[in-house]
């Protein structure tokens, strides 16, 4: 057990010794670690996102509110007038 405690240790020091980034690597914990924070990261900033669109939606309503009233103050007196243009050139001479 020992002689092959020692040659599993000995095979470890080699690989080190010709790859010293081999302790660097990344094990599935690390790398479920990684996927579960970039997955909090990206739902808040989905949020974050969310929130900004509605607070733009809401500016944006405000600033074509008036814009709605003025149009209406020319489109009414202009649909009264043509249905009178209309009236008056279907009305028999």
């Amino acid at each position: 057990m020992r002689e092959r405690a020692r040659l599993i240790a000995e095979a470890f020091e080699r690989l080190e010794a010709r790859d010293p980034h081999v302790p660097e690597l990344a094990t599935q914990r690390h790398r479920r670690e990684t996927e579960l924070r970039l997955q909090k990261e990206t739902l808040q900033l989905r949020g974050d996102v969310l929130t900004e669109i509605e607070q733009l939606r809401g500016e944006i309503k405000a600033e074509t509110q008036p814009v709605k009233v003025h149009l209406l103050k020319w489109l009414v007196p202009i649909m009264f007038g043509q249905v009178a243009v209309v009236a008056a050139l279907v009305k028999p001479v």
